[in-house]
């Protein structure tokens, strides 16, 4: 008895297999094993009818994207778990340093609150007003006119209850028109983790933000 020609559903079935499976397979192995079927088809294939050249080319094509898919997971795997290795290494190299993210909760540390802000435009006054719990203002520092950008600042608490500042606020102004500023929190890392593929780093005061949130660092 002859062997018919593998069809199109077989095929398409393999593919399907050696794809959801490519992730454990060995793409040598999968590949071999498709190759021993079509010598076998091959080798008892009628003489009467053999298969033509296009359909021989085109099961060896699909082998090969099959075993292509493979090797790209393998591969694609491997970098994945390369690239966290390497992220988490760089994470820990981060702690003790001071984060730059994108928020308006001061440090305070010595009598001192410390934060930032990027004007998106040059603006002629620049006010920070330190804040409650209940957006009550508790001092200003005015930092006059400043250029376009990021820049720092640290506020005089002499007299202000430090444990009631919650938030900062910036006031940019030119002439009579605001100007949009970005609020900037600095955040000392304690410590640094790997969450859902992702580093994850957690500032001394107990807030967590993603690596891919810092703006940059003190």
């Amino acid at each position: 008895m002859f062997a018919t020609p593998l069809t199109s559903a077989q095929i398409d079935a393999y593919n399907a297999t050696g794809t959801s499976a490519a992730k454990s397979a060995n793409p040598q192995a999968e590949q071999d094993k498709f190759m021993t079927m079509l010598v076998a088809q091959l080798s008892n294939q009628d003489p009467l009818n053999p298969m033509d050249n296009a359909q021989m080319t085109s099961q060896m094509a699909q082998i090969n994207t099959v075993s292509g898919i493979q090797q790209l997971n393998q591969t694609l795997t491997s970098l994945s778990t390369q690239y966290g290795s390497l992220q988490a290494l760089q994470g820990v190299s981060l702690i003790g340093r001071v984060a730059m993210v994108e928020g308006s909760t001061p440090a305070v540390e010595n009598g001192k609150a410390y934060g930032g802000l990027d004007l998106k435009s040059a603006a002629k006054s620049v006010k920070v007003n330190v804040l409650d719990k209940a957006g009550g203002v508790l001092t200003t520092l005015d930092m006059g006119a400043q250029t376009a950008g990021q820049h720092m600042f640290e506020v005089s608490l002499d007299g202000v209850d430090t444990t009631k500042v919650a938030s900062f606020q910036v006031v940019a102004t030119n002439g009579s028109a605001s100007i949009a500023a970005k609020n900037i929190s600095l955040m000392p890392v304690a410590s640094v983790a790997m969450k859902d593929g992702a580093l994850q780093l957690t500032a001394a005061n107990g807030k967590t933000f993603g690596y891919s949130d810092v703006l940059g660092y003190r």
